[in-house]
C-alpha cells in the first residue's frame, strides 16, 4: 500500500461513500510499512493457507522480561492516531483492547478467526446490516481500576470526528457511521472536543449512531457493511476514559486498558518500558496470554544492528527479540545457519507489489495487450531480485495469502517466470507491432531498482521495449497527477488490506466511481473502469456470510486478473530473529506479519 493521501471526488450514490473513506482509510494503516522503500504454487482457494513458523515449541511460562527491539519511530500510542500496523499490532496486544479482534495461534487457519475482546462476542447484526451490537464483558479494567464502559468506547469513537484534533489513525467511523455529512462532505459532528449547546444536531446525530443501553453499545450505520464487526477490530475503535485524555496533547499518552502499562512516559526515539497492569484479568482475556512481566521497548536502532546484537546472542539480548524484519543479506545467513534459523520466523506481511497498466496509453487499450503484459512478467526474477524467498513470495493476486478471499489462480496460465512466446501472439492479436514501447515507473530504491531491472529481460523477449524510469522523491503523489496518464504505460505499486478482508482491497484500488476524477485516478493509478465490476462491489459487501462474501471476492478478483486490470508481483516477507530465552516466537500475519506479543515468552 502506498501513502499517498487520497483525493476523491463527492460520491453521487450514499452506498459508495464508504468505499471511497476505506481507500482513505488502508493507506493510513499501513503508511509507516509503505512508506519505507523496501522492496524488500499450485493448488485451489480452500487449500492454501499461509505458512506461519514458530521458533520453539510453545510454552506457558510466566516472568521475566522482554526486550523488544525496533527501528520505529513510534508515531503515537494514541488510538484513534495509530496508523502504522506495527504499532497497532503492539498496542492491540499490550494496552489497548478493541470490541473484537483476530486470535493468536499458529495454526494458519485459525489466524484469521475473529472474537470478542472488549465483547463478549463478534458481534451482531440486524438483517440488512445497516446496524451492529456489542455487548461489553464484565470485569475489564483500566490501570486505575476503575471499568471499561460502553461510554468509554462509544466516547473513544467520536474522537475519531475531532479531525482537526485527532490526526493520522483511520477514519471509517467518518465514511459508515449514520451521521449526517455537511455540502462539503464534512461531518455535520465535529467530535468531542467542540463546543456545544443543547439541541446540537451534530452531537445528536452522533448519540443517534453509537447508542448506549447499559454494557450494550449499538452502531447504526449509513450503508450496509457486512464486515463492520473485522472494521473494529482497528485502534480507532478503541475505548478512551474521557477524564484521562489530553486530546491534541496527547500523542504518546497511555491509559491501559490491557495487560500492560507504560512505567514512565515515553520517550520519542528511544522508547519506553511496560510494566504489568494489576487490574487487568486474565479471566476477561481469551487473546492474550501476557507471560512476560515487562517488556522493555528501545527504539531507534538500526534494523542491522538490531539483527546483528540478537544473533550474537550476549548477556543482553537473549531475551530480545527484533520488532523489525532483518536485512536480506544477513536473512541469508540467518535461515542457513541452524543455530540462527532456530531462533527466527518468516512471515508474509500481506503487503503485495504489483503493476498497474495505464488504460489510458493506447498500447493497452486492449484486453490482449495488457494480457501480454502479464504473461510476459517474470515473478520469480523478481522476488529474487527482492532477496530470495525469506523477502518476497511470487504471487498472482493482490489478496494476501492470510486472508480468507486468497486463491491461487492463474487465469492467464502465465506462471511465475512467464511465457515470452505467448505474449507475442496475444501482442500480435493487439494488432501491435513489434517492439512495443514501453514505459514504466517506479519508486526507487537500490533493491526496487534491481526488482526491476529483473522484469526487463522477460519483457524484451516478449516483444515489448521497456523504458524504466525510477522516481524517488512524492512518487504515489506523482503517479496520482492526471499528467502522468500520458507520460507512463505501467505503474508500479503497493498495497496491504487493513483487515483480514478483501473488501479493503479491491474496492479501494479498482472502484473507478469513488477513485477516477478530473483530479486524477485516486488509488486506481491504472484508470481501470468496468460499469458492472462497480456495481458488483457494493452487492458483495453486503452479503452477510463471511464465507460466501471472501469467495465472491476472490471470484471478482479472477475477474480483474483476466482483464488484465493489474499484474501482481510478489508478497513481501519479513524475518525475525529473537534471542535463546525466548519463546513461543511467531508472527501473525493477518495483522501484518508482525511478531505476535499475545503469547511469546522469556525464559526462567
Amino acid at each position: 500500500m502506498n501513502t499517498r493521501s487520497s483525493r476523491h471526488r463527492p460520491r453521487q450514490q450514499r452506498s459508495n461513500r464508504v468505499w471511497a473513506m476505506l481507500a482513505a482509510l488502508v493507506v493510513a494503516l499501513v503508511s509507516g510499512m509503505a512508506g519505507c522503500s523496501v522492496m524488500g504454487g499450485d493448488g485451489d482457494r480452500k487449500s492454501s493457507t499461509p505458512q506461519v513458523a514458530a521458533a520453539h515449541d510453545r510454552v506457558d511460562e510466566r516472568g521475566g522480561t522482554l526486550k523488544a527491539l525496533s527501528l520505529g519511530p513510534v508515531l503515537s500510542w494514541d488510538p484513534q492516531r495509530i496508523s502504522a500496523r506495527d504499532d497497532a499490532a503492539f498496542a492491540g496486544r499490550t494496552f489497548l483492547r478493541t470490541l473484537t479482534a483476530y486470535q493468536p495461534s499458529t495454526d494458519p487457519r485459525n489466524q484469521s478467526r475473529l472474537v470478542g475482546d472488549l465483547a463478549t462476542d463478534a458481534g451482531t447484526p440486524n438483517k440488512d446490516l445497516t446496524s451492529w451490537t456489542f455487548t461489553l464483558r464484565e470485569g475489564i479494567a483500566w490501570e486505575d481500576g476503575s471499568p471499561v464502559t460502553c461510554e468509554d468506547v462509544k466516547y473513544g469513537i467520536s474522537r475519531t470526528f475531532a479531525t482537526t484534533e485527532i490526526q493520522g489513525g483511520a477514519t471509517d467511523a467518518l465514511a459508515v457511521l449514520a451521521v449526517p455529512k455537511r455540502p462539503n462532505g464534512g461531518s455535520v459532528y465535529a467530535g468531542p472536543f467542540a463546543k456545544t449547546v443543547p439541541g446540537n444536531a451534530g452531537a445528536a446525530a452522533y448519540d443517534k449512531a453509537v447508542a448506549c443501553k447499559g454494557s450494550t453499545i449499538t452502531f447504526t450505520l449509513s450503508t450496509p457493511v457486512s464486515d463492520f464487526n473485522e472494521m473494529v477490530t482497528q485502534p480507532a475503535f478503541a475505548p478512551v476514559k474521557k477524564s484521562a485524555d489530553k486530546g491534541k496533547d496527547g500523542t504518546y499518552e497511555v491509559f491501559s486498558n490491557g495487560p500492560y502499562k507504560l512505567a514512565a512516559p515515553w520517550r520519542a526515539s528511544t522508547g519506553g518500558t511496560w510494566e504489568r497492569n494489576p487490574h487487568w484479568k486474565a479471566s476477561t482475556d481469551e487473546v492474550r496470554r501476557a507471560y512476560p512481566d515487562r517488556i522493555d521497548y528501545q527504539e531507534g536502532i538500526e534494523t542491522q544492528t538490531v539483527a546483528q546484537q540478537v544473533m550474537a546472542d550476549g548477556d543482553s539480548s537473549r531475551a530480545a527479540v527484533s520488532l523489525g524484519s532483518a536485512p536480506p543479506a544477513i536473512q541469508q545467513h540467518i535461515v542457513t545457519v541452524d543455530a540462527l534459523k532456530e531462533r527466527s520466523v518468516t512471515a508474509a506481511t500481506g503487503l503485495v507489489d504489483y503493476l498497474a497498466p495505464n488504460l489510458k496509453s493506447p498500447i493497452f487499450a486492449t484486453v490482449d495487450a495488457r494480457q501480454a503484459l502479464a504473461v510476459a512478467t517474470n515473478r520469480e526474477a523478481y522476488v529474487t531480485a527482492l532477496g530470495g524467498a525469506t523477502t518476497g513470495r511470487p504471487t498472482s493476486t493482490l489478496i494476501p495469502q492470510s486472508l480468507p478471499a486468497h486463491h491461487d489462480e492463474d487465469p492467464l496460465a502465465a506462471g511465475n517466470r512467464g511465457d515470452a512466446d505467448r505474449a507475442k501472439m496475444l501482442l500480435s492479436k493487439a494488432g501491435l507491432s513489434l517492439p512495443v514501447p514501453l514505459r514504466v515507473v517506479y519508486r526507487s530504491s537500490p533493491v526496487a531498482d534491481k526488482a526491476m531491472a529483473a522484469l526487463v529481460a522477460g519483457w524484451t523477449e516478449a516483444g515489448f521495449a521497456p523504458k524504466l524510469t525510477p522516481l524517488k522523491d512524492d512518487y504515489f503523489a506523482t503517479i496520482g497527477q492526471p499528467s502522468a496518464a500520458k507520460s507512463y504505460d505501467v505503474f508500479w505499486s503497493n498495497w496491504s488490506p487493513a483487515w483480514a478482508s478483501a473488501s479493503t482491497i479491491l474496492p479501494a484500488l479498482f472502484d473507478s466511481s469513488i477513485n477516477v476524477s478530473a483530479a486524477g485516478p485516486g488509488r486506481d493509478y491504472g484508470y481501470f473502469a468496468d460499469a458492472k465490476v462497480n456495481a458488483e462491489i457494493p452487492i458483495i459487501g453486503a452479503i452477510a456470510d463471511r464465507t460466501k462474501r471472501e469467495e465472491a471476492w476472490a471470484a471478482l478478483d479472477v475477474k480483474l486478473l483476466t482483464q488484465g486490470a493489474y499484474i501482481a508481483l510478489a508478497e513481501r516477507r519479513a524475518l525475525y530473529i529473537a534471542g535463546s530465552d525466548v519463546r513461543n516466537l511467531s508472527a501473525n500475519e493477518v495483522t501484518g506479519g508482525v511478531v505476535e506479543l499475545a503469547d511469546i515468552a522469556v525464559r526462567q
